[in-house]
């Protein structure tokens, strides 16, 4: 679920002093680079016979077609020095991501003539797109093969799937948030006036009655789900019917999605469902956000959004994991525990690590749902998006897997390079307890991605903000 293929709006352009057969060879050969990556696109040939942009006036045909065959992005290469106000005037019209680079030059012929000059018409168009108030990613001047081209190209996919995922997403919400929750107020107001994100909500009745309409009457296909999570995972002495109740909770959610168009879950998963349903719905949480449909804690909206754009940020390759920030390491200063009672995707669960699912230790209640498992380590991004006074951020940063203590619940110890400098931003805000993880280091990705989300301030930790800048330099970071 969730996940969606971006259609690239591809505007190469030249401008007519240049060389017209060298724009034209650059145009096939970004093409063919293109297509080698499996990037879907829509080009300009039925716009006239080269398929490149140079007349203003082509401007507003290009957009509208652009527009109603949906694409996501648009890109704009510059196959020679270009034509600044027709490229201006389409990323104004077009209103999506749109990324500004061009190949590097080819040194001057024999007698001294340049057949390109894309350096200089980069500078132009960008200072036009500046004056027009048109956001945009720059990728480094570089050769067509570089891996600076291949790695900015493929970053910029990833920041417009995730401001992408953000703008118009439909949450659904479970019930109200826990009475004592008062870190996961939202306005859904705001929300929906600024960026278009509709908040949708359902009661625990409607939850209760659907789970137990289903077990009243469970269909072969609820009683495979049911057996596919006793294989998988131990349920200990839980006895078939209990199993059930969990497939049953993982079915209606996923059906209510469905019929919603929904995109991410927000659920009241503590403490009423456990009177409602006699259950904790981690497992179920667990399930559905290993399938693309994030589920975010205790109703919290922002961090379902959050989710959201992780995992669009690295095209959906892994599932995010949603996780309180707990404890400090005591073994190692600069090592965070991220953990939380059970919705880890079981996906990411170590191999050399057990299965299960149990009760809750805390709540010390006897009902089941919890599940166990440590995650597996490696490069993680954290992100966490949240705002107060009507000023919203996005922070992030990279982190990697170490060890610690064993701890019940679904966990995982991370380490930074300077973990008091994350706890200063954390308790100054506007964050809160709870952060998104997902297995990639997309920090640059996420903070790029701000630039389209009007309003959205990126708040980067480990990188920095110049250590970002310098990824879409090209560097290492």
């Amino acid at each position: 679920m969730g996940k969606k293929e971006l259609l690239i709006g591809l505007a190469p352009t030249r401008r007519n002093v240049f060389s017209k057969e060298e724009a034209g060879r650059y145009k096939k050969l970004i093409e063919t680079r293109l297509q080698s990556w499996g990037v879907r696109f829509i080009n300009l040939d039925w716009l006239n016979d080269e398929g490149l942009l140079y007349d203003e006036l082509d401007a507003p045909r290009v957009a509208q077609r652009f527009l109603a065959e949906g694409v996501d992005a648009v890109f704009a290469p510059h196959c020679n020095f270009g034509t600044e106000g027709a490229v201006g005037l389409l990323a104004r019209a077009i209103g999506k991501p749109f990324l500004l680079w061009g190949p590097r030059d080819d040194a001057p012929l024999a007698d001294g003539t340049r057949t390109r000059d894309t350096q200089c018409g980069l500078f132009a168009t960008s200072k036009v797109l500046r004056r027009m108030g048109v956001p945009f990613t720059y990728v480094i001047n570089s050769t067509v093969d570089s891996p600076e081209f291949e790695r900015g190209f493929k970053a910029f996919l990833g920041a417009a799937a995730a401001a992408n995922a953000f703008l118009g997403a439909r949450v659904g919400q479970v019930d109200t948030r826990p009475s004592a929750f008062w870190t996961v107020m939202v306005n859904e107001g705001e929300l929906m006036e600024r960026w278009g994100i509709r908040v949708v909500p359902t009661t625990l009745v409607d939850v209760e009655q659907g789970v137990k309409k289903l077990m009243a009457d469970p269909t072969p296909v609820l009683r495979d789900s049911a057996a596919d999570l006793a294989r998988r995972i131990d349920f200990g002495k839980l006895p078939p019917e209990g199993v059930l109740k969990f497939a049953a909770l993982k079915q209606w959610l996923l059906e209510w999605a469905e019929r919603e168009a929904l995109d991410a879950i927000a659920i009241q998963c503590w403490d009423a469902i456990q009177l409602a349903l006699g259950l904790y719905p981690c497992i179920a949480d667990s399930e559905l956000t290993g399938m693309g449909l994030p589920v975010a804690c205790e109703t919290d909206v922002h961090g379902a959004l959050t989710a959201l754009m992780a995992q669009a940020a690295v095209h959906y390759a892994t599932p995010i994991f949603f996780a309180d920030l707990t404890i400090r390491n005591p073994e190692n200063e600069n090592s965070e525990l991220l953990w939380h009672c059970g919705p880890f995707p079981i996906l990411l669960a170590r191999p050399d690590s057990p299965r299960r699912v149990s009760d809750n230790y805390i709540a010390q209640n006897g009902l089941y749902g919890v599940a166990e498992w440590q995650i597996k380590g490696g490069e993680v991004t954290l992100a966490r998006l949240d705002g107060d006074h009507g000023q919203y951020s996005l922070l992030m940063g990279h982190a990697r897997g170490t060890k610690g203590p064993y701890t019940r619940g679904t966990y995982l110890w991370v380490e930074m390079d300077n973990w008091p400098k994350w706890e200063q931003k954390l308790i100054y805000g506007p964050y809160i307890h709870h952060i998104v993880g997902v297995h990639a280091r997309v920090a640059p990705i996420l903070a790029e991605a701000c630039k389209y989300i009007p309003g959205l301030t990126p708040d980067p930790v480990e990188p920095n903000a110049e250590e970002i800048a310098a990824f879409w330099r090209g560097e290492e970071i």
